[in-house]
């Protein structure tokens, strides 16, 4: 056996070796936390669908932050039972946590996705002594769709055209601190001269045809001074996620903090099985730690 044939078989030996001892994916399944109590609100009513809030409520007195999870599913598939996993491990570190079930591509185009988490919002806060939450910690996380989502709330805070005709408009719906899993921030690097069916069937039309929907919609295009703290969470089996880089090099340029954290052999959604679920959740804590601080109990 020549030197160099040896020395392939053994790269491939490897390979195999390591794709053997790599994580397997597990689904987790969901379960109330003890200490806790699963609070369902509405938050509009709309003849496609009821917009409602899953609230994870620590059952002894106090006031804690606030996380909001907006859930993926390429903006056509209700996933929030796969994300409750994350958002109740979340609630054990010191938080409440509440994921919302906005209005689908299959209901509605955008906006109205985006509406509806800036309503999710504003809701937590109009409900925030219910709750258990200080209206002034809130920041909010999300992966894949969820993620353009996240990114995309966090940085239209405080601009006013993005914030439509949903309900408890006395309220705020910024964000103190924000994290994307697994998402494109720059959809018209991404899909223009391309034709993706997902995209279209949220937009109602392609990139080429309204480019400017598409910038709009392309969290990138709003990253400005005032945008809050944002990380970026990733696996290293996923896809090349377009525009998260430039992105980041734009909150630097501001002085905005962000990273980047890339975890070992996880897929896409790595946030749903473990080991990448437990990763997710030690890196998210921290950071929400940092920017939202601890709960005040009594």
């Amino acid at each position: 056996m020549s030197p160099r044939l040896a020395l392939s078989l053994l790269f491939l030996t490897t390979l195999a070796s390591h794709a053997a001892d790599a994580p397997k994916w597990k689904k987790l399944n969901s379960q109330t936390p003890s200490g806790f109590t699963l609070k369902t609100l509405e938050v509009a009513k709309y003849p496609e669908h009821t917009v409602e809030l899953f609230v994870y409520v620590p059952d002894a007195e106090g006031t804690w932050p606030c996380i909001l999870d907006i859930h993926g599913g390429g903006w056509k598939a209700r996933q929030i039972d796969s994300d409750k996993p994350m958002m109740e491990r979340l609630a054990q570190r010191g938080f409440v946590t509440a994921l919302v079930s906005y209005r689908l591509s299959t209901e509605a185009k955008y906006p109205a996705a985006l509406h509806d988490c800036k309503a999710a919002l504003r809701c937590l806060r109009a409900h925030a002594k219910e709750l258990k939450l200080d209206p002034e910690r809130i920041g909010c996380m999300g992966g894949s769709a969820g993620g353009h989502l996240s990114g995309l709330t966090a940085m239209t805070s405080g601009l006013t055209e993005f914030e439509g005709t949903g309900p408890f408009k006395d309220q705020s719906s910024a964000v103190k601190a924000c994290i994307i899993m697994a998402a494109t921030q720059d959809l018209i690097a991404a899909n223009a001269g391309k034709k993706n069916e997902g995209t279209e069937l949220f937009f109602g039309a392609s990139a080429d045809e309204k480019p400017e929907i598409y910038k709009a919609a392309s969290p990138i295009t709003h990253v400005r001074t005032g945008v809050p703290p944002t990380i970026f969470i990733e696996g290293a089996k996923d896809t090349l996620k377009v525009g998260r880089a430039e992105m980041m090099e734009k909150l630097k340029a501001l002085g905005i903090e962000t990273a980047v954290h890339t975890l070992k052999d996880a897929p896409h959604p790595f946030w749903m099985s473990d080991p990448w679920c437990a990763e997710t959740v030690e890196i998210a804590a921290a950071f929400f730690k940092k920017h939202l601080g601890e709960p005040a109990t009594k």
